[in-house]
Formats: C-alpha cells, structure tokens, sequence
C-alpha cells in the first residue's frame, strides 16, 4: 500500500529535540519516557508501540505504549547500556480491540451477535495465520468456537487470555510511523553527577619554594578525598615551552625560574602525549591514577589542542598553523589581548585530515593510558564538526569517556556543543549572584528545551575567574557560593586549593585575575589553614546521601519575602526525599523572610506538623502550614539544607519522623 495512503498518524513526539536533528542526552538505569500522538480517521482503535534499536545492535525491539486520553500515548524504554539508542514510537489500527468494543455496544443495545462472531472468528483466524508456535493453533481452536457463538463465543470474546495472544500478533497493514528516527545519547552517572576540584600539580610540593611533582600529588590526595569530591581535574601536565613563556601576573617576559603557562603546550621533551619531566613520568602519572582510584577519586585530563611556538608540530607540520603575510606563524589574539606563548591550531587548513588524525591519535593515547574524563580547553574556537567527530570517534573506542566543554560563550554557542556531542558544560553560573537572576537561570537550565541535551557543571570560581562577589565578600560568600553549586546541578566544581582557603585578592581593581595567579607561577598553599574543608565535605556527604542532588530534575523555586534570600526545593517522590534550601545570598548581613511552600505540590501535610531537619548544622524545627520563618547570618552560616520529614509516628512515648 503507498504510504500516503496509510491511516496512522504519529506526531507531536516528546522527548525531541530540533525535529529530531539532535539527540537528547541520559545515563545508564534511566528510564527514557516517550509520549506521542497516534491517531486515524474514522473511530477505529488504534494501538501503539516503542520501537528501539539499542548501541551496536542492527534488530529492532519494541515496548508497548499506553493510551492515556486524547489519543495520546505513553511508553518507557529501559536504557540499559552506554551508547546511541534509537527510538521511533510507531501505530497501527487495532481491529481486533475495534471488534470487541463494538461487540460490547451491540451486546447492550440487545442485538444478535451471531454475525458479529463470525466477524471476531475471521480476525482471530487471520492472527492465526501470523502467529507462530502453540500461538497458532490456540488461536484456530478459539476462532472455531467463536462460530458456533452461543454463551461460550460471547464469554470467549470477552477473555483476557485471547486479547493478550491477538496483541502480539496485530495487523500492521495500516501502520504509520513517526518520520524520524530519533536519537539518546546514554552515558555513565558520572556525565551527569560528580563534585569536581581542580588543581595545579606542581604547586602540590610540601616544600615551599619547590616545584611539585605527580608524586607529591598522590601523597597528598587523601586531602582532596576527604572533602569528599568525585572528580579530581589535573591543568595541563604537559612540556611548557620557553619562546614567549609568560613571567608572574602574565608579564611579556619571564625570568630563568619562572615555570609558564602550562596551556603553552610543547617543548624540547615533547607535545601533547607527553609529561613534563619536573612533573614526572609515564610511570608516576599511571600511580596517581590508581592512588585516586583507591580513594574514590577519577582523574580527568585538560585537553587543550594549542601549541607553544616551541611544540613539535611547529617545526614537523607548519602546514597546520596560520601564517601572516611575512611568513610568520600568528599567535593566539583576542585583540586586543595578544597571546604570544600560544600559537593556535588552524583546523580548517588544507592539511586538516592529517591534523584531525593526529589529534584523535592525541586523544586516544590518554583513553590508552586510562583517564576517561577530559576538560576541554576553549572548544568554542574550534570547529563544531571536528568536535562531532573527534567525539565520535572517542565514544566509539571507549563509551565511557566524559567531556566536559568550558564553553564560556555565547548562549547559542554553549547550546550547540552540548548537541555535537559534550556532556557537560560551565555555565554563566559564576556570574549570577541575586536571588531572582539565579531562580531564572537555573530554571532555564532545567526545564527548558535545552535540559534534554545540556547538562551544567557549576564553578564558583576558576584560575580565571575571581568574581567580584568572592573578592568583596569574604569567608560568607565562597559559603554561600558552594551550597548554591553544590545543590542547585548534579555536578559542580571548584579550583582549588584557591577556593576553600577563600583566597580573594584580585590582580587589579575591576580584574578577575587572581594576583599571584597559579597560571603564571608556582604556588605554595597551606592545606592545612583553616578554611572551608568541613564544610565542604558536609556538603559533599549530603550529595551522596540524597539521590534528588544528583540529577538535574525536581528543582523547584519559592518565595521568601526577601531578595537576598533564595529558597528552591529539591524532591526526588521517586526516592522519597524532599529538600529544602535556603540561602542568604548578601553576604555582609544578616537576611531574614518567611519561606512560603506549595504544600500539595510537595506532599506535605496542610494540618499537621512537618520536621525541618537542617543537615548543616544537624538542627531540627517544626513547621506546619505553607511555610516558615526563617533567618540566616552570613557570618555564622549563610545556608540552611533542610530534609524535609513527614508521617509522625510513636515509638516508646517520643516522636519521630520518617
């Protein structure tokens, strides 16, 4: 039959994105929900299916789909592995459920049914010719004494049994599909959730003065474990070049000691698969990886595809840089910033097959080493095509890999990495300090089109970021700060040890560069100064603890009376887990207002008491009604975390909450 004379009709899909031109994104254990209308003309039923390729496998499988009113369907896909599943929600006329809904009218009205059987015998008959195994002949044996009608051939009709066995075997003459196939990209929990700290390796020495190695940085690993993060992210760890090295504070001459930029990749001892020899070896680097490991922590790589004018490539593949009129190789400018220790790859040259080849070879050689998480450098001056690719290539290999994009770019720009294939990006978080610019802007993260493909990473701060807001607002405001990220998206991160030491002295009024930048110099910090680490590693025990923190979805915001505080729930009914946090986000006072919850939306009683368990500080409250008091003063702690606790039950004279 043509196909533009097919009766079903499947449309308005959900989830799908851009007509299904890019694919939405999940991890591993997630159940995929699909709705879609299926419908034809006329009034006969209709029935529906998910169909769904899984990764790598070329056959079709399919769940059915439940109608749930207005012609429209409902159906879950299991994602079990890591990959690129397909899925197409497709539908057909039911004439079999037709027939007996018919039959069941007539029946009431008081009608003859004897034609009508007969009618339910064809159809049950021609299943049978479908079907196949004791299927078949079951089916013919049903089909027969529906003609001799009578009680037995109503009563048959009517069985449950014979509807299941005509529901496997369906007439699909007059099946439509949706015209797209569309696409889920499913990866590991870790592309979604993870507490990410980032770090300099050589300023990790115990002596000052001394430049670190990859072994004083497993040494002192414990201390970035017992704060609790998932994610350890090492800056380039690669040769730094000496022509147009860079001195402290991004000076245009640097002295005999200073050590570099360690994004000016390359030098005499190699380029972009090597190690920088103060840092150590192959062997040192492969022992920190399973010193993290032993602790729970991954190791993820910078991968930034940049060169210094002393790289190899320079002198072997000229070809793959732009020239200016005299020849010259140009440097990295952002006018009028000039970045005379970088000379940038030129993806688009006539070479570039052979330089796309060498670095997916780049690439590859770190997943060889084992790391399988990488932050990637400024992607956003790179073409999207050669991230599609390189990406590919790299899941293909090793499905596991995780990208996270420091996209800090245009909105469209950051939108469309996400769709060519990272699975994580900064975001314009660190920037967003009120509580109502806050509230729009992570509700435009979670629940617009783009939740089904971006998923953010919050950052406080970065070696180059230094926010007005840390700079003026001391030990409360790297607080508040932290509580924000970490509860806002599954998956935050911090540079440290800048941030939990709250370090906050700018270069320059009105610069976000940190004076004594770590970029340009070797640091000395003392991890063991009083600072943020308790609060840290409480707030990253409470992460792990509560499965509603790990994902993006259930973030909702309420009123509080007062700008300067912020209040958003985080419920899981799932998980049955309910949060409530409270920040006061002017870190120089105290804040107080009266939090005002959707009680029926969130489960909670509207008369009786609920417990407010604050997880920071381990204090409990009692609440009843819409809402609560509440008041918080920066310079004690400018955060509530509150579990939420519901269904008062005795036990032995006391109260408890569940």
């Amino acid at each position: 039959m043509p196909e533009a004379w097919r009766r079903v009709v499947v449309e308005a899909v959900t989830p799908e994105v851009d007509g299904g031109r890019t694919q939405i994104k999940r991890i591993c254990g997630d159940r995929l929900l699909v709705e879609a209308d299926v419908f034809a003309d006329g009034h006969d039923a209709v029935s529906a299916e998910l169909r769904y390729r899984r990764p790598g496998r070329p056959d079709w499988e399919s769940v059915s789909m439940t109608p749930i009113g207005d012609d429209r369907f409902r159906g879950e896909l299991a994602l079990e592995q890591a990959g690129r599943y397909i899925y197409v929600p497709v539908g057909w006329i039911d004439g079999f459920a037709t027939w007996r809904a018919d039959l069941q009218k007539r029946r009431a009205a008081g009608q003859d049914l004897r034609v009508e059987l007969a009618a339910g015998a064809l159809l049950v008959t021609e299943a049978a010719d479908r079907a196949t195994g004791p299927d078949r002949s079951r089916l013919r044996a049903w089909a027969a004494s529906m003609l001799r009608a009578g009680p037995e051939g109503e009563a048959l009709a009517d069985a449950p049994e014979l509807a299941a066995t005509m529901a496997r075997y369906p007439d699909r003459s007059q099946q439509g599909s949706y015209p797209v196939e569309l696409g889920v990209l499913v990866e590991r929990p870790r592309a979604r959730c993870g507490a990410w700290y980032e770090a300099f390796p050589r300023s990790w020495a115990r002596e000052p003065g001394r430049h670190g190695t990859l072994a004083d940085l497993a040494e002192r690993l414990p201390y970035v474990a017992d704060m609790g993060f998932d994610v350890l992210y090492l800056t380039p760890i690669h040769p730094i070049g000496l022509t147009s090295r860079k001195g402290p504070g991004n000076a245009i001459t640097a002295g005999a000691d200073d050590p570099g930029s360690p994004w000016a990749i390359g030098g005499a001892a190699g380029g972009h698969t090597a190690i920088h020899p103060q840092l150590g070896s192959l062997d040192d680097f492969h022992r920190l990886l399973r010193r993290a490991a032993d602790l729970g922590l991954e190791v993820a790589m910078d991968l930034a595809l940049q060169c210094s004018p002393d790289h190899p490539y320079v002198l072997e593949h000229p070809e793959w840089f732009r020239h200016r009129p005299d020849g010259s190789i140009r440097c990295a400018e952002n006018p009028p910033k000039r970045y005379e220790d970088i000379y940038p790859l030129d993806f688009a040259c006539e070479a570039w097959p052979a330089l796309w080849a060498e670095l997916r070879e780049v690439l590859m050689y770190w997943i060889g080493q084992g790391v399988q998480i990488f932050r990637v450098d400024n992607p956003h001056t790179k073409p999207f095509a050669f991230w599609e690719w390189l990406i590919g290539e790299a899941r293909a290999a090793c499905p596991d890999v995780v990208f996270l994009a420091e996209a800090f770019t245009r909105p469209k720009v950051m939108r469309h990495l996400a769709k060519v294939g990272f699975s994580q990006s900064y975001t314009y978080f660190a920037w967003r300090n009120g509580s109502q610019e806050l509230a729009a802007y992570m509700t435009e993260l979670t629940r617009g089109a783009s939740a089904e493909y971006l998923r953010p990473n919050l950052w406080p701060n970065t070696p180059d970021i230094l926010t007005d807001y840390l700079q003026t607002g001391g030990r409360p405001a790297f607080a508040a700060r932290l509580v924000l990220a970490a509860t806002l998206a599954a998956s935050y991160g911090v540079y440290g040890p800048a941030f939990e030491l709250c370090e906050a002295r700018a270069a320059a009024p009105g610069s976000e560069e940190y004076l004594a930048s770590e970029k340009y110099e070797v640091r000395s910090w003392d991890l063991a100064a009083p600072g943020l680490q308790p609060l840290i590693a409480r707030v990253n025990a409470i992460r792990r603890d509560h499965a509603c923190l790990q994902v993006n979805t259930g973030l909702a915001f309420h009123p509080t009376g007062n700008d300067q505080l912020i209040a958003y729930t985080r419920h899981s009914p799932e998980a049955g887990e309910l949060l409530l946090v409270v920040v006061n986000v002017n870190p120089f006072a105290r804040e107080q207002g009266w939090v005002q919850l959707p009680l029926g939306d969130l489960g909670l009683p509207t008369d009786a008491p609920y417990q407010m368990h604050d997880l920071l500080s381990d204090a409990r409250y009692t609440w009843q009604g819409p809402g609560g008091y509440v008041a918080l003063d920066p310079q004690v702690m400018p955060a509530h975390v509150f579990r939420v606790r519901t269904r008062l039950r005795r036990e032995n004279d006391f109260d408890y909450y569940s």
